[in-house]
């Protein structure tokens, strides 16, 4: 799995309009997918790997969404902090 997740198109930067990556990781909300090549940034979250079934980590979609809220922040918007928008919201929050 990480094999795929590390591949990098020498032709395409945006990895969904490439046809031969297959995978995406989303820090944001620490989910898994596999990519709907259908034109757009649609992905199928997965839960466990496909090549040897380990469980990959819970995704943290729901718990982006009330630490928004519980900051009072509307996510429709698309106006948050920059912290939001990758995975450090959830690692600060984690503390070391």
């Amino acid at each position: 799995m990480k094999q795929h997740l590390q591949f990098r198109c020498g032709t395409h930067a945006d990895p969904y309009e490439c046809p031969d990556t297959t995978f995406h990781y989303n820090p944001r909300f620490r989910e898994h997918g596999i990519i709907v090549h259908d034109g757009g940034t649609s992905m199928i979250v997965i839960e466990y790997c496909p090549f040897c079934g380990a469980k990959l980590p819970e995704s943290k979609r729901d718990e982006w969404f009330d630490a928004l809220e519980s900051r009072g922040i509307d996510p429709e918007n698309n106006e948050f902090p920059e912290e939001f928008e990758d995975d450090r919201w959830w690692r600060q929050a984690k503390g070391p």
